[in-house]
């Protein structure tokens, strides 16, 4: 199978293929300076992309493509999340294509595409809470409305992935729901505020033909019977720093959703080696029974992780993430 088939074969949670291996990917891999010498495209000052000249941004562009190639080929990922250019829609297609031109179909192509309210930052966090009291319908309204923009802008994928032949295969909904302690709101305001909107999203982007993976870190525990009513097609990061246990998942709702994740990034970090090792061991041997797995940290591979560490859980995949052995 070719990445891209490995990755959307754990989506379908398709029965797993003896001698298979489990696919994995990264939604950030930031240590590009450590591994390539490159600056990650994430990083890069993006003021001055209004100044630039066409043969400036095509040049940058490329050297964003090349750098996601480089990153998927030796590390081994199935899948590559895209951080496009200011521009909109059409920055997007313009990676892609450079990414297909360069690759074909070998890898599964997503960005972000999440349209609901996340937890707020410390300055708006209050203002927002008491909006949810005094205006409710607008805040409703104000969710319905980034939703509508949303499939709009996905439309748009999809008519030049039909033209192409190739395109987009699908979205990460990178709106953090939670913290540690559980999430920002009580599981009553989110079936209020959040979940009629994430599965109206998620439904709107599967009835255009893309995958869908839900992020969020924390603790989803008291949501999650809500995240997986909304029908992503996966759910990502499963942190085990807030006590989530993806044996656990697994077991209530491995037959209806693929997961992603749950080797903690906290011991990749700062933990012992022995550590990174058993958590990479727990996560596979959690996830891969009967398929519907993709292997990844509980977050990203961010900057100031140690690039040996990210190596480390690695060959605990290498050597014990194959189906049938």
């Amino acid at each position: 199978m070719l990445p891209r088939e490995r990755f959307i074969h754990a989506l379908e949670r398709r029965p797993p293929i003896p001698g298979q291996r489990v696919p994995h990917f990264e939604l950030v891999f930031f240590l590009t300076m450590e591994a390539f010498g490159r600056v990650h495209p994430s990083h890069r000052y993006y003021a001055q992309w209004d100044q630039m000249e066409e043969k400036e941004r095509e040049l940058h562009r490329r050297d964003m493509a090349d750098i996601f190639i480089m990153t998927a080929e030796r590390y081994e990922h199935d899948a590559i999340f895209i951080h496009p250019n200011p521009g909109g829609v059409e920055e997007t297609i313009r990676l892609v294509d450079l990414i297909r031109e360069k690759t074909g179909d070998r890898y599964f192509i997503m960005r972000h595409g999440d349209a609901t309210f996340s937890i707020p930052d410390g300055e708006h966090m209050a203002a927002f809470s008491y909006r949810l009291v005094d205006e409710p319908e607008k805040v409703k309204a104000e969710a319905q409305q980034m939703v509508d923009e949303a499939l709009a802008r996905a439309e748009r994928y999809r008519k030049h992935a039909d033209q192409r032949g190739l395109g987009l295969d699908g979205f990460a909904l990178c709106a953090d729901y939670c913290l540690n302690t559980g999430p920002f709101l009580s599981p009553r305001r989110f079936a209020e505020f959040i979940t009629p909107y994430l599965a109206k999203l998620i439904q709107g982007y599967r009835d255009l033909g893309f995958y869908v993976i839900k992020h969020t870190d924390g603790n989803i525990m008291p949501i999650l019977d809500q995240l997986v009513q909304a029908n992503p097609h996966a759910l990502h990061s499963l942190d085990p720093q807030a006590g989530v246990d993806i044996a656990e998942i697994k077991r209530r709702y491995g037959d209806r959703i693929c997961l992603i994740g749950n080797v903690n990034c906290g011991k990749l970090d700062t933990g012992t080696d022995d550590e990174v090792v058993e958590s990479a061991r727990y996560a596979l041997s959690s996830g891969m029974p009967g398929g519907g797995y993709i292997f990844s940290t509980s977050n990203c591979i961010y900057t100031g992780m140690r690039l040996a560490r990210y190596e480390l859980m690695l060959d605990v995949w290498r050597r014990e993430g194959v189906y049938g052995t």
